[in-house]
This record gives C-alpha cells, sequence and structure tokens, in this order.
C-alpha cells in the first residue's frame, strides 16, 4: 500500500505516491498507516487534482499533517489512560482533561479520513476500482471488529474502540460517494438526532428484558464473553450512534481539497465554531435551563463518583459520568456524556486540530522536522495503539487514569522511540504490514 496525496487522480487507477519531505527523518518515508486513529485506513487514494499536480513538498507535508494528527490521536489515548487523573488538579490535571474523549473524538474522525482516503479521496473510485476500494475498507473492518473483541476479552482495563472502529467504517461506507456537502448535512442531522434516540434505546435496555435475549443470540456475545453488537450499538463505551457523526464529519473532509490554504482556514473556522456552539451551549443549558443542574447534581451525588464540580460538566467529566438515571445529561458537553453537545464540541476540535496539523506541516518545514516524532506514531498508529493496550495488561495497570507522569513519559518515550528506529528500516509498522497481507484478497474484487 503506497502512500499518496490527498487529492484523487483524474485516472481510475491508483497513482503514485509523493516523494519523500526533505528533512523529516523518518515518517514522511513511511506509507499511510493502518492505524488506530484512522484504525485501518492509510493516506491512500490520493494523487494529483483536477487543477494539477501539487509540488513534492505541499503532497508529502499533507500526508505528514495527517500523520501527526494520528500521532497525537495515539499519545492522547496514552494520556487518557496512563497518565496522571486528572481530578489531581493543577496544570497537569488540566492537561490531562484535555486529552479525554477529546483523543478518541479525533480518531473518529480521522477514521472517516481514512475511509473517504482509501475510496478514493476527493473523488470517489468507480466500477472495478471501486468495488475494490469497497473490499478494502470491509476487510479491515472485519479485521478490526476481531483484533478488538480479541482485546477486550482479555480482561483489560482499557476500553479498546478498535471493534467499535470497524463497525463504524462498516455503517458509514454506504455513504462514501456523497458530496462533501451531503456528508456534512448528515453528520449534522445525525449528530441532532441519535445522540437521543441513543438515550431512549440505553433506558429501554436498563428497564426491559429484550437486551438479555439480544445478548444470547448474538455470536460476537458468545464467542468473546462480552454483549457482542448490543456492547456496540447501545452499552458501551463508543455507542455507534453517539459516534457516527465523528466519522462522517471525517469523510466530509477527506472529500475536501485539504491542499489549499484557503479550505484548511474554513476546516479550522469550522472547527473552532462548532466548539464554541457545543461547550458554550452546555454551559449556557447547566446555567440557565430550569431543573439541569439540580438534576445533575442529584445524579453525581447518588452515584458517588467524581469529584470535579457539577457545573464543569460543560468540558470536563471530573464530576462523573452519565449513568442513565437523568435526561439532564444530555445538555452537558462533557467527555463520553454521547450528548449533541458534546458531539458538536468534540468534533469542532477534532477539524481544528486536523486543519492546524496539516497547514503546519505544509508550510513550517522546522515544525514538521521537530514533530517527527509524534507523526512517526502516527504512520504506525494501530501498532502503537495495540502495543499500548498489552503494556498496560502485562505491567498490572489497573487503574485507569490514575499512574504518575513517569509511566505516561516513558510509554510515550517507547512509542516515538520505536516509530521513529521502525520507520527507518520498513514503510509500515508491523500491524499495518499485516493488515495489508490481509487485505490482498480485495485486488481479485471484479
Amino acid at each position: 500500500m503506497k502512500r499518496n496525496a490527498f487529492e484523487p487522480s483524474p485516472h481510475p487507477t491508483t497513482p503514485e505516491p509523493p516523494p519523500d519531505v526533505p528533512g523529516a527523518a523518518g515518517p514522511a518515508r513511511a506509507p499511510g498507516p493502518v492505524g488506530a486513529a484512522g484504525v485501518g485506513g492509510g493516506v491512500e487514494g490520493g494523487g494529483a487534482g483536477r487543477g494539477g499536480t501539487p509540488g513534492p513538498g505541499r503532497a508529502a507535508g499533507r500526508v505528514v499533517g495527517v500523520d501527526l494528527a494520528r500521532g497525537l490521536a495515539v499519545l492522547g489515548m496514552y494520556a487518557a489512560h496512563v497518565g496522571p487523573d486528572p481530578s489531581d488538579g493543577g496544570p497537569t490535571g488540566f492537561v490531562m482533561e484535555l486529552a479525554h474523549g477529546r483523543a478518541s473524538a479525533l480518531f473518529a474522525v480521522l477514521a472517516g479520513l481514512s475511509i473517504a482516503l482509501m475510496t478514493g479521496g476527493r473523488t470517489p473510485r468507480t466500477g472495478r476500482e471501486g468495488r475494490r476500494a469497497v473490499a478494502k475498507v470491509l476487510i479491515r473492518a472485519f479485521v478490526l471488529l476481531v483484533l478488538g473483541t480479541w482485546l477486550t476479552s482479555t480482561g483489560t482495563p482499557v476500553e479498546v474502540i478498535l471493534a467499535y472502529y470497524g463497525l463504524f467504517f462498516v455503517l458509514v461506507l454506504p455513504f462514501h460517494r456523497l458530496r462533501p456537502a451531503a456528508l456534512a448535512a448528515l453528520a449534522a442531522v445525525t449528530a441532532l438526532l441519535l445522540p437521543q434516540l441513543l438515550y431512549v434505546v440505553q433506558q429501554s435496555a436498563d428497564e426491559g428484558t429484550w437486551a438479555d435475549a439480544v445478548v444470547r443470540y448474538d455470536p460476537l456475545a458468545r464467542v468473546s464473553g462480552t454483549d457482542g453488537f448490543l456492547e456496540l450499538f447501545v452499552t458501551g463505551s463508543y455507542p455507534a450512534p453517539a459516534w457516527i457523526p465523528f466519522v462522517l464529519a471525517g469523510t466530509a473532509v477527506g472529500r475536501l481539497d485539504l491542499s489549499s490554504a484557503a479550505v484548511r482556514l474554513r476546516l479550522a473556522g469550522a472547527g473552532a465554531g462548532l466548539a464554541v456552539l457545543g461547550y458554550g451551549g452546555s454551559w449556557l443549558a447547566l446555567h440557565l435551563v430550569p431543573g439541569v443542574r439540580a438534576a445533575l447534581t442529584a445524579s453525581v451525588e447518588d452515584n458517588g463518583y467524581g469529584s470535579g464540580p457539577v457545573m464543569s460538566l460543560w468540558w470536563s467529566d471530573a464530576a462523573g459520568y452519565p449513568e442513565g438515571d437523568t435526561a439532564a445529561w444530555l445538555w452537558t458537553a462533557s467527555p463520553h456524556s454521547e450528548s449533541t453537545l458534546s458531539v458538536i464540541a468534540h468534533t469542532g476540535v477534532a477539524l481544528a486540530v486536523l486543519a492546524c496539523c496539516v497547514a503546519a506541516a505544509d508550510r513550517l518545514p522546522r515544525f514538521r522536522r521537530l514533530a517527527a516524532p509524534v507523526t512517526a506514531v502516527g504512520t504506525m498508529s494501530l501498532t502503537a495503539y495495540v502495543l499500548h493496550v498489552v503494556g498496560i495488561r502485562l505491567l498490572g495497570i489497573e487503574e485507569l487514569p490514575g499512574s504518575g507522569p513517569h509511566v505516561l513519559l516513558g510509554f510515550v518515550a517507547a512509542a516515538t522511540a520505536l516509530a521513529l528506529v521502525w520507520s527507518r528500516f520498513f514503510r509500515r509498522g508491523p500491524l499495518e504490514h499485516l493488515m495489508g497481507l490481509a487485505t490482498r484478497p480485495a485486488r481479485f474484487v471484479g
């Protein structure tokens, strides 16, 4: 699998990748990752746009920018899992809180971007090439579902995201040929409607008996010891209805011309606006909507967890997580509250981060060199993600988060060192290589 720029070729065949980025040691040489951030999607499906082929530096800069965003998502997950508890307070607690929920949202947006790039970039592939691209996505989705389910079944304390991502790939794939505006509109509609629907279904699952029957007859639940597809759709940490909007938004971004400075500027502006809308709307709701503050206070006190103030739930989860006991949680924008305001806010943060990463990698060669260790992690993000899950298991870490800063720094140092060294000698990470082998049968699709 070769790394390409974002724009699709006017020809149906897969175009050649851009040259290596001068001065970017290692990461620029690596191909698009089959990583956790894009989980299964590399930066493929690019090439020259209709307006002509961009210069090698700009093309590779955009690829490096996406890998940089992937690397930030991976390291953000490290912080959320093995970093200090945000409730410790101070500057460290604040930084750790920023990673919670926002890193996984960036993962989800990048997953959607990967779907777009794997299926053609700005112009979706059609005909035989299009069918082969769809087959690749489906194979990767299946591998991620199996890998994520297996990791979860080992008893790891990490809420492994990979199986959910496999499901997201399948659910979003039918819409991959839509234009960017249509994809963005669909993301907006699902963000407005699905979190409310999810809450209703979760309430029904808690109060009724149908959920037990679904799990009883679910083959995935039988072989994994989990709640199977019910967990992936409804009861898990990343339920599909609340996370599909992220993936749709990322797919829309993958259809844009990210080589354009104007597009990147509008993307960053849209991201900032969405963040203000989501967080600001939640802040207003907590202060102005009658009964919300009292209901959330009672919920937090009844459940007996969290140490942060209830009124911080407009951006922080330090006060606690939804337990389904009150619909007032739908007014919060805290991480993993699975509310419309949360989805809007975190989509905005992810879009702004992605736009900044691509712009900085494209326009600032010195920054690109300084960011090389993080970018290297992004080029083998699936490997980096799985290794951190395995490392947590081997070290016997049970409380997530809650480790000391030295543990987080050790994980980050190990991941960046491995990625930098590996990318010197190999074009793909070990698990990325295996994923590439797994998708080879797609070439036989007629």
